[in-house]
């Protein structure tokens, strides 16, 4: 006879609930900076991700990783990776939601201007949706790169290894602007809102992906150091033709139907269009040695790849890779803090489903005073990162405004850096709020163990904490980059002591700092103050004094748990709750 017991103080899965509807920080952010925004679009995502049913495709996404299948069984070369179909429905939903390429879809077809990019004109009788020059073009309350940030975070929060290929594809689109011919044939594919998984060529495909393949396992993000050769191979309609030799150690999503790669040539590293399926309808020559085995993303495949004479055509001017490769960094870079601020938002949320359901010791969990301690601080923590990442959005959608162009360099290191390397931590922490129903994998709290698998990934992805703390260093070092943050720190004038002391002492760091040794130090208190900022403008008084009592004037521990007594927990809280 089997022997039960009843199942009680166990809290219910957070479960067919809107993540937009319910989240507060991310709707004022919003608000202030695209405050026309028409967020119905939002909303409906919202729901569609908090779904019982796309919680499932994420978990099973997850759990079945891809396959990689090199040959047939008769030993001929496949070279192709077979997914779980969860994993395509979750494809299909985030190209679906325009996550891939709405900032670059004009609503009016047109042909690509000659001038653009390289110079090469558009083939004749072609017209194709080309993206507008940021900032420019468009109507009031139309703030692509906003909304699409907003609907990124959102989807991370429910799977973000599917979003890769979504970011690469973002990210690279715009650079096909080198290469008019291949755009004109291309962005249409790219910016429509189909998902076609089949391998099968351009011509006859719903909707396109796209990859990147730069690192080498000698160089890692040293990528001068590349030894990949590009031979010339003639030319044809999409321009000059060349035959790659070499490897990529890390070539994510390599069932993206075309890629970015970096490759030497005469004149230096070099940018090339690598097809996945050929013109004439053959498989390039692009051999996929094995999947990375990774801590996290699991549902996305990773590769390393070898190029055996493959065929790639040039994007923009010989030897001028890497100022291409920095321009798509910065949006691969805006996608790793978007992606790190939607975790935590799932992570807090999951925390606080928890805590408001299980009862330790007579009372709620939430209602013990140090958990909510705890909570508070994530909640402070989860807003900044959502505020920060959102700013920085905003300023790809106004580049043409002097100011915002400046803050785009700016700000793409700084949330980067911060946002990202906070991310392991908190991820943590909220996984320590449940317990050791935290730390399995199964039903649905095993989700915050997915979070926390996750979560190094964006620190790492498109240059580490080194990286960006030294590209900010450059950044600020340029003639109208400090005016320009005290201007937007401007707003936050006097509104705390520390801030403003904070705010005050930071020129004058800039131009003493004589080697990159505080670099760090110097990311982070940039990104504290701009947090700060940014809180005074779009969060309830208590959320900005808590944020500038602990994380600047310095009433705080060296672990979330720490604030001060006099804090106002219940406004902090309240705010946060999922629902």
């Amino acid at each position: 006879m089997d022997i039960t017991h009843e199942v009680f103080n166990q809290p219910e899965p957070l479960a067919d609930y809107n993540l937009f509807d319910t989240n507060r920080p991310l709707r004022d952010a919003l608000k202030f900076n695209a405050p026309a925004l028409d967020t119905t679009e939002l909303a409906a995502l919202g729901a569609m991700l908090g779904s019982t049913g796309m919680q499932t495709h994420a978990r099973l996404a997850n759990i079945h990783a891809p396959e990689l299948h090199s040959h047939d069984r008769f030993g001929r070369r496949l070279d192709q990776v077979e997914f779980h179909p969860s994993y395509h429905e979750l494809m299909k939903l985030a190209i679906g939601a325009g996550l891939h390429g709405t900032p670059w879809a004009s609503p009016h077809p047109g042909p690509l201007p000659e001038g653009e990019g390289t110079g090469h004109p558009a083939p004749k009788g072609k017209r194709v949706r080309h993206p507008l020059p940021l900032g420019e073009g468009r109507g009031e309350g139309l703030s692509p790169h906003v909304l699409r940030a907003a609907g990124f975070m959102l989807f991370t929060e429910l799977e973000p290894s599917v979003l890769c290929p979504i970011s690469m594809t973002y990210a690279v689109t715009p650079a096909l602007r080198s290469n008019a011919a291949i755009y004109a044939d291309w962005a249409p594919g790219l910016t429509g809102r189909a998902y076609d998984s089949e391998l099968k060529p351009w011509q006859g495909k719903a909707g396109l992906t796209m990859g990147m393949g730069m690192t080498e396992k000698q160089g890692g993000s040293d990528v001068r150091a590349n030894t990949t050769r590009a031979e010339p191979a003639g030319s044809d309609g999409w321009g000059a033709r060349y035959t790659l030799t070499g490897h990529k150690w890390f070539f994510s999503a390599p069932m993206c139907d075309a890629f970015l790669v970096l490759a030497q040539t005469t004149s230096g590293l070099s940018c090339f269009f690598l097809p996945r399926i050929l013109p004439d309808g053959s498989l390039n020559a692009i051999r996929i040695q094995r999947l990375k085995d990774k801590l996290g993303n699991k549902a996305n495949a990773s590769s390393e790849v070898e190029f055996e004479g493959a065929q790639a055509w040039l994007v923009g001017e010989e030897g001028r890779g890497i100022p291409q490769i920095l321009e798509m960094g910065t949006m691969t870079r805006l996608d790793c803090a978007l992606g790190t601020s939607g975790l935590m938002r799932q992570a807090l949320s999951l925390a606080l489903n928890h805590t408001s359901q299980r009862k330790a010791f007579g009372k709620l969990l939430i209602d013990q005073p140090l958990m909510r301690n705890v909570l508070a601080d994530l909640a402070l923590e989860s807003e900044a990162a959502t505020a920060l990442a959102l700013r920085l959005a905003r300023a790809f959608d106004r580049a043409a405004d002097a100011h915002e162009a400046v803050m785009a360099r700016l700000l793409t290191p700084i949330a980067k850096f911060w946002i990202c390397k906070r991310g392991s931590h908190f991820a943590q922490e909220a996984m320590e709020c449940l317990g050791g129903n935290g730390y399995v994998e199964e039903g649905g709290v095993g989700v915050m163990a997915r979070i926390y698998r996750e979560m190094p990934l964006n620190s790492i992805w498109e240059g580490a904490g080194n990286i960006m703390a030294l590209d900010l260093l450059r950044a600020l070092r340029k003639a109208d980059a400090v005016a320009a943050l005290e201007h937007e720190l401007s707003a936050a004038r006097g509104a705390h002591p520390a801030l403003d002391r904070l705010a005050a002492a930071l020129p004058t760091r800039v131009e003493q700092m004589a080697t990159e040794l505080e670099a760090r130090r110097l990311a982070q208190d940039v990104a504290l103050a701009v947090q700060a900022a940014l809180l005074l403008q779009t969060a309830p008084a208590p959320v900005f004094s808590a944020f500038c009592d602990s994380r600047i004037s310095g009433n705080w521990g060296q672990t979330f748990g720490t604030l001060a007594a006099g804090t106002d927990f219940d406004t902090i809280i309240a705010r946060a709750m999922p629902r």
